[in-house]
């Protein structure tokens, strides 16, 4: 059975997270052929994280971008106002990915 096409959804926040993520994807790039020429594991230390970096970068701002478009337009004022903003602030802390 074919899945329904889902409505487009963007936001001002998608081109940035668009060239973080192409900026991720030449830093892994780099980072191959850097292994694949026995290069320095300190460069090719820095260029990985570079990529966890971008990438990081990308999603806290996606989903930032979803909580402010999509989550807080559906919530009223009060306690789960403040646990969105505890939610994101979360995600600004978090390392990983």
């Amino acid at each position: 059975m074919a899945k329904a096409k889902e409505s487009i959804h963007q936001h001002a926040t998608h081109k940035d997270v668009v060239l973080r993520l192409k900026r991720a994807q030449g830093h892994l790039s780099k980072v191959i052929s850097m292994i694949e020429a026995e290069e320095n594991c300190l460069n090719i230390t820095q260029q990985l994280h570079a990529v966890v970096k971008a990438l990081v970068e990308a999603k806290k701002n996606l989903i930032h971008d979803h909580i402010d478009h999509c989550l807080t337009e559906n919530v009223g004022s009060g306690g789960k106002k403040n646990k969105i903003e505890e939610f994101k602030k979360l995600l600004s802390t978090y390392n990983g990915i």
